[in-house]
């Protein structure tokens, strides 16, 4: 049978004490201490994915860090870590690894991983783009925006994921904001985008000017704490939400509810699906960048994907037309681990009605 395997960590220490309950009262510094003694191991199987077209069997593989220990630590320490939970995977028999969260973003974004392994690997991130720009297309449409007329913000603009969601947005927009720490890299981005589209972008390291001016905003940064405070965003503003860890703050859903955040690549998988492991979503319902993995096994397409930090339109329009062939397609919005209904949508659209219609000022 085909089969993958995706990668899985704890993003932070509490999530590894809710699956070690004996940890629950540990110190977050202790419990990632033991958590470097720790070998990486087989989570949990996955059964069930099924297209017209094919089925597969997978599994989750755990690497135990949490994403601040892998930006903390050693990079080498980190990469061979993960490379051993790669080894896992490889015995178990899969032909395909899916590099999740912060294992796709360490070092060389999957290369040197791939080079280490004898499977295939791909990060998702292709996918993920082409998902989190349908859903924001999708959240925009909902609040009577036009995309082509909107402020739109991509914060982490320089990561391969940012980057590409840049470059296919300078395509249907006009007014084109690149964020990132790195205004060297952030040049080199523009640069890109001009010579491709013709559309001269502007670039800042300015993150909170960015944010306020904002329309729409495409989060993908590999930042460990939140980044968007209620206080950033103007009123009518739509986030998308794709980091994990997440880069807006819980506190926006419980004050703005002028604003609308999604969580962006957020999928349903077709098939009697069962991952027999709970990441907050309802059944049958996973990651872009899982379903990518998932999507590259039915097609037996057992090659290196979505790797390095250039990803390119070709790669993101290959994989979104494999997931229309084999029955994947947006599950719905999302925000803060819940679904949001169409009364939710209803309610924000007369809020900022109302705000601008009385020119209130969030600030």
């Amino acid at each position: 049978m085909d089969n993958f395997a995706f990668m899985v960590h704890p993003l932070t220490a509490k999530d590894f004490s809710r699956k070690f309950s004996f940890t629950k009262n540990w110190p977050d510094r202790l419990v990632e201490g033991v958590m470097r003694y720790i070998p990486p191991f087989r989570v949990a199987d996955i059964s069930g994915v099924a297209s017209d077209f094919n089925h597969v069997q997978g599994w989750f593989v755990g690497c135990p860090l949490t994403s601040r220990q892998m930006t903390d630590l050693p990079e080498s320490y980190v990469l061979n870590k993960i490379i051993k939970a790669g080894k896992v995977a490889e015995k178990l028999g899969a032909k395909i690894l899916g590099l999740g969260a912060f294992t796709s973003v360490v070092g060389d974004a999957g290369v040197t991983i791939s080079q280490n392994l004898n499977i295939a690997v791909t990060s998702g991130n292709s996918y993920t783009v082409a998902t989190a720009l349908e859903g924001t297309r999708q959240a925009a449409k909902l609040l009577g925006k036009q995309m082509e007329r909107a402020n739109v913000v991509v914060l982490g603009a320089t990561g391969s994921i940012g980057a590409a969601c840049a470059q296919i947005l300078s395509n249907e927009v006009k007014y084109l904001t690149l964020v990132a720490r790195d205004e060297k890299k952030l040049e080199k981005v523009a640069a890109q985008i001009y010579r491709s589209s013709g559309l001269a972008v502007k670039i800042t390291a300015n993150t909170k000017a960015a944010l306020r001016l904002a329309d729409i905003i495409i989060a993908v940064t590999s930042a460990v704490d939140v980044i968007i405070e209620p206080e950033d965003l103007k009123v009518g503003a739509i986030v998308c939400d794709v980091a994990r860890p997440r880069n807006v703050s819980k506190q926006v859903s419980e004050l703005r509810d002028d604003v609308l955040v999604i969580e962006g690549g957020i999928v349903e998988v077709p098939g009697d699906v069962d991952f027999k492991l709970n990441f907050g979503f309802p059944p049958q319902t996973a990651y872009a960048c899982m379903a990518e993995t998932m999507i590259l096994a039915l097609e037996k397409r057992y090659e290196n994907f979505s790797l390095g930090r250039d990803l390119t339109v070709k790669q993101i329009q290959t994989i979104e037309s494999l997931a229309q062939k084999h029955g994947f397609k947006m599950a719905g919005f999302r925000s803060f681990d819940r679904p949001v209904t169409n009364e939710e949508i209803e309610k924000i659209k007369k809020n900022i009605a109302a705000r601008v219609g009385s020119k209130e000022v969030i600030c």
